[in-house]
């Protein structure tokens, strides 16, 4: 099926212009103005904006956290996003301890399969990395998996220590992947929140004060570190200010 979209402003990576756009089957075939080709239906794009399916690169459907989980699911997420016109989701697997990397990313599968309106892809949540897993890291990789998310925080949940971390970081620097680091220092934050509690301070301020910048600025200064020692390239989330 060929379809037209005429006298839209075309908007990609680095320009920004008035065209037609010739589509066939699902890719587009022809940029041009004032194309004449035939075509199975014809759209009048005047006044409007083209633009490629956007990608959302940091989603959690199904995702369990502090004993609840999010609210949307593979159809209903995605079904959002394609009439937001994002075309493309990467979601977080979740590997729980004691569980293989393949697993995890198998597990998520299988939520996704048969439900999803666009495309999607997947980082995986690492909380588990002994030394004997990190060969299953290039095996992902391989398959598709190019990003491990690891926290610095929330110990006795996701946290892993630096050693997991720094493995975990040479592993993905030699083939290619990349660690998205969740840099906060979760012992001392975990610290501040037990005498907050104490204290009684429990208005929503208190979750800003026990999440001092500080202490971001500390983590995040470790990763950077790791990551030059481990000679692989790292990318911070969730960050409100670094430097």
């Amino acid at each position: 099926m060929k379809t037209l979209i005429k006298n839209g402003n075309v908007i990609t990576a680095g320009d920004n212009y008035f065209a037609d756009v010739l589509i066939e089957g699902d890719k587009v075939a022809v940029i041009g103005a004032k194309l004449t080709m035939e075509a199975d239906r014809t759209l009048d794009a005047a006044g409007k904006l083209v633009i490629p399916g956007g990608i959302d690169p940091h989603t959690h459907m199904e995702l369990p956290f502090g004993g609840t989980f999010a609210s949307d699911d593979f159809r209903t997420g995605t079904i959002a996003a394609a009439h937001g016109g994002t075309t493309t989701i990467i979601d977080f697997a979740v590997q729980y301890h004691s569980e293989s990397l393949i697993q995890a990313v198998d597990n998520w599968h299988k939520k996704a399969e048969g439900k999803t309106a666009i495309d999607y892809g997947f980082h995986l949540i690492t909380t588990d990395l002994p030394d004997e897993r990190v060969p299953e890291m290039r095996q992902l990789i391989n398959e598709g998996v190019m990003s491990f998310k690891m926290f610095m925080a929330y110990p006795g949940i996701v946290m892993v220590d630096d050693a997991a971390i720094f493995r975990a970081m040479r592993m993905v620097g030699e083939h290619g992947g990349i660690i998205a680091l969740h840099a906060e220092n979760g012992i001392v934050i975990d610290q501040l929140i037990k005498e907050a509690l104490a204290a009684g301070h429990t208005a929503p301020k208190h979750h800003g004060v026990t999440r001092p910048a500080l202490m971001e600025g500390e983590a995040t200064h470790r990763g950077i570190k790791l990551a030059e020692l481990a000679e692989a390239p790292v990318y911070f989330v969730h960050l409100s200010e670094t430097f």
